[in-house]
């Protein structure tokens, strides 16, 4: 997830790789781990329960401690001039498998 206040930029970008995925638990609901991340992306966009509520503010409640099925790890600051170019190269180097 990347956010941008002075860029006007939030979103979130996921690689689920089912097979993966069921490596490591053979009994995860795929389905609801799929729903549940596409809930980070209408919340980044403010649609559903998110709508009518700031960026800053989705931003917050999507990255506060808490115990669900999605956890975001520490905020880390930075600058990119380009927030989705930059969230690419992230997802690219931190969570896509390499030669995929």
């Amino acid at each position: 997830m990347l956010y941008s206040q002075r860029l006007d930029f939030l979103a979130a970008r996921t690689d689920l790789r089912d097979d993966r995925l069921l490596a490591v638990d053979p009994g995860a609901d795929v389905p609801a781990i799929r729903a549940a991340l596409a809930s980070w992306d209408a919340t980044c966009s403010g649609s559903g329960a998110a709508a009518g509520i700031s960026q800053g503010e989705r931003f917050r409640w999507l990255v506060a401690p808490r115990s669900t099925i999605l956890r975001a790890g520490p905020v880390h600051m930075g600058l990119a001039a380009d927030p989705s170019e930059e969230l690419d190269r992230l997802v690219q180097l931190l969570v896509s498998v390499a030669g995929d």
